[in-house]
């Protein structure tokens, strides 16, 4: 019998403000026959917040958007401010605003045409900020003022939708689900929502009902990993017993509808099925 190696992911800080997990390395493993030997951990970079010593340095649109002083911004706008200036990291006002959970400084900038998509150096937005912080209602302002799901983002190739999957952040994993994520999107490490709940995940309830409101919209559990693993198998491999509950039963749901579809294709009398 063959063995394989399974991939595990290691969860380190997320942080907003103070302290928010952060993607801060994620272990890769190659397949390798018989011997079953992994590779070395790989680090990537993370999504970070403005530290003391940054804020510290902030002027104008990124100093009252740290603040939330939406009649500044306002003042520095109509003054002639760029709306999109960027800092030493490439976030802008509205990435600081974010951060800071700054629902005002939020409005204004969106009011004054802030670029809603925009992406800073680590190529997070500010949806993606938002849901990496469970910060449910600064995510659901900027869905109301029209920031997309959809946006590839992250050195991951990923979605909000997998950042907070990942984190098991099953409120804002619903909200993004309603906003039109796409749930089946494949990040560079060959990961989909789904996979990244269960293998980034600590199999508990957060994560479970992250993963249950991802099967319930319709999420693929024939996805699999790059070394064929599907989430059914993932979660048998590392005895989440309940997230195998769960995929099981989705599986067997499938399986049935199948067998029904199957038998009214067949014709009365003819004993056998007719194709399409």
């Amino acid at each position: 019998m063959r063995d394989t190696v399974s991939m595990r992911g290691v969860l380190m800080a997320r942080r907003r403000g103070r302290m928010h997990r952060i993607h801060a390395a994620v272990i890769r493993f190659l397949p390798v026959a018989a011997a079953g030997i992994a590779l070395l951990p790989v680090a990537a970079p993370a999504q970070v917040p403005p530290t003391g010593a940054e804020v510290a340095t902030y002027r104008g649109l990124h100093a009252a958007a740290h603040r939330g002083d939406a009649v500044e911004i306002a003042r520095l706008v109509a003054a002639g401010a760029r709306v999109d200036d960027r800092e030493g990291r490439g976030r802008s006002p509205l990435h600081i605003a974010t951060f800071a959970g700054r629902q005002d400084a939020i409005r204004v900038l969106a009011r004054a045409g802030a670029d809603l998509g925009l992406l800073e150096r680590d190529r997070y937005d500010a949806l993606t900020i938002a849901a990496v912080a469970n910060d449910e209602e600064t995510l659901r302002l900027l869905l109301s003022l029209g920031a997309s799901a959809r946006l590839v983002t992250s050195r991951y190739d990923g979605t909000a939708l997998i950042a907070a999957a990942h984190l098991g952040h099953a409120g804002v994993v619903r909200q993004l689900i309603a906003a039109g994520a796409p749930l089946d999107h494949v990040n560079n490490l060959h990961w989909t929502a789904v996979i990244e709940a269960i293998v980034l995940g600590d199999g508990g309830r957060r994560h479970q009902e992250t993963l249950a409101a991802l099967i319930a919209a319709g999420a693929n559990l024939q996805l699999a990993d790059r070394q064929g693993n599907t989430p059914l198998t993932l979660a048998r491999s590392r005895r989440y017993r309940e997230m195998e509950r769960i995929c099981s039963r989705k599986r067997a749901r499938g399986h049935r509808h199948r067998t029904v579809a199957w038998s009214s294709r067949i014709t009365p009398g003819a004993g056998r099925p007719l194709f399409r």
